[in-house]
Order: C-alpha cells, then structure tokens, then sequence
C-alpha cells in the first residue's frame, strides 16, 4: 500500500539531488485575480520541471538494487530528468523518443548524458521500445507517472508545501497521467488534512475528469491541447485510486484560460511558464479554483517553453 512513509522515503533519498523550490507571491496578481495565492516554484527547480523529483527517486532506487543503465520513453521533461539524474549518479541512459521530436528537446537530453534512440509518433509505440531496449541491455526501464518511485517522488512536493506554508487553505495541481497529484495527495493529507487539494485539468485532454465521473479508469483519444505536458489518454492505474479515494474535486480550464494564466504571469511576476506549469494557475485566475478567502498554493509545475513558441501562443491568442 503506497503511503506517507514512501514519500518520505524519497525525501531523504533525492534532497542533495533536487532543489527545495520556493513558494513566490505577487501582489500585483492577488489584486488582479482577486484571490490570496501563492505559487509552489517547480518551474525553477532542475530541469525547469518537477519531473526531476520523481526521475531522481527512481533511477536512485534502481541504482541501490544494482541497475548501470535505465530507459525512458520521452522527448520532454521527464526523459531529461532521467538522463540528467542517470548522469549525475554515473550510469547510463536510453531516452526513445519520436520521430518527429524537436531538436533542441533532443540536443538537450544528449547534454545530460543520454543516449537518443527514435521511435514511432506516439507513446504506443516508444514505451514498449523503451521497455525492450531495458530487457535487451539488462537496466530498468522508469516510467513517467504510473510507478511508486515516481509518485513518491513527486509527492516531496506536498511535504515541502506543508512545510513552507502551515496556513494554506487549498492547494492545487495540475493533472495529467497523475504522478504529481498522487504523490501530493498522499502527503498532504497526511499531514494536513483539512487542506483542500483540488486538481486541474486541461478541457481537451479531460481523462481524469471522465475516469472520475464514470468511476473507472476511462481512456480519451489523441488531444491537442497546448499544454502538451498533460496529453494523457488515461490515468495511471496506480495514481486513479489514489486520486479517487483523495481528492476534493478537479475542474476543467480552457485553452484561452491557460494563456492568460502565462501571460499575467510573465507581465506580473516576469516569470516565464509553460503551458501545462500554468494550468493550475489559470484555474484560479478563472475562479474555478479557491475562494476569496481562501489561501491557495497554485502548483507552477514547469518552465519549459521556449521563446518562440511563448510569443506564439500570446500573439494567437490577441488576434482571437
């Protein structure tokens, strides 16, 4: 049974890995959104991701049974993370990755250290590769979300939220396959259960809403939604029980929520977000998340959009 216990487990075993992201707070913002929130920084943590707290756990945890080489199937955040954590801990990488990966995506989990093999379109295709190639080399393939080194990984974020902010009302989290909501589901309410946990969701890429409205896991087709972090067909068979016996409730942001969310953030804070990092941020911008009087963490959970693309998005969303 997965509990606070693995997530503390982790703590220990990735603090001289990881940094300790702050909690960072705009006034400008509160007055403009009018609502008292905080955000949880991951987008300044390694990697520009949260991914690497649950990368670090894994591949450490498999380092200690005696693995010299892991797997992942990845072109974005967490195949860095893993190649950057299997690097830092002297042992080799594999990262598949599509066909169609971008470039610098590719140029940068090479600077870490991994070794790049081309796979497919689609996840169907690179995560069974990933797993061969781990059987074929004799190392560990680690999954992104759905694995209990990984959840407990990610739910170090919970504790450090605990930590840092005793008076929070709310916190909430963006959702995609569930890693990052699990593990902090699990250590919150753990530690303080009268905090409301509330997760996020892109509209278009709505599986965790549909698996909890229908009760059982429930895939969606291909989805295109710009906060391409989240673009989950289903939930993770670890993460859904625990985000259905959990959570406080999920609610759906639009793509043009999603934008403003980055946009208020860069002008205001001069911070640069991602789209899936902004997704819970926008669920509260919206006001579909936390109440006037509530204090609410909002989880920036990445940073990882290149300028281009960042212009891209707000000038599209200005000729609308």
């Amino acid at each position: 049974m997965f509990n606070i216990e693995d997530v503390e487990q982790a703590k220990s075993r990735i603090q001289d890995i990881i940094h300790k992201t702050p909690i960072v707070h705009s006034q400008s913002l509160q007055e403009k959104w009018g609502r008292r929130v905080f955000f949880k920084a991951e987008h300044l943590q390694k990697m520009g991701s949260f991914k690497i707290r649950g990368a670090a756990n894994a591949v450490t945890n498999a380092v200690s049974n005696g693995a010299s080489l892991v797997t992942a199937a990845s072109s974005g955040n967490h195949g860095q993370a893993v190649a950057y954590v299997a690097n830092e801990l002297g042992i080799s990488s594999v990262i598949v990755v599509p066909t169609d990966a971008s470039p610098a995506k590719v140029a940068a989990i090479k600077e870490y250290g991994g070794q790049v093999e081309y796979c497919g379109t689609t996840s169907a295709e690179r995560i069974p590769h990933a797993k061969s190639l781990a059987h074929q080399m004799n190392g560990v393939y680690i999954p992104p979300y759905d694995h209990r080194d990984i959840i407990a990984g990610q739910g170090t974020t919970g504790l450090e939220m605990v930590e840092q902010m005793p008076d929070a009302d709310v916190i909430v989290v963006p959702v995609g396959g569930g890693g990052l909501i699990s593990g902090i589901l699990t250590a919150v309410k753990a530690r303080r259960p009268d905090v409301l946990v509330i997760g996020a969701e892109p509209a278009l890429a709505n599986d965790t809403a549909l698996s909890l409205e229908r009760r059982e896991i429930t895939a969606i087709g291909p989805t295109e939604t710009i906060a391409d972090g989240l673009r989950t067909s289903q939930p993770g068979d670890l993460t859904f029980p625990i985000v259905s016996e959990l959570l406080d409730g999920l609610v759906l942001v639009e793509e043009q929520e999603i934008i403003e969310a980055m946009r208020d953030i860069a002008v205001r804070t001069k911070q640069l977000v991602e789209p899936s990092g902004a997704v819970a941020a926008a669920a509260v911008m919206s006001g579909k998340a936390g109440t006037p009087d509530q204090t609410i963490i909002a989880v920036i959970s990445g940073g990882n959009v290149d300028l281009p693309r960042f212009a891209d998005l707000l000038n599209a969303a200005e000729t609308e």
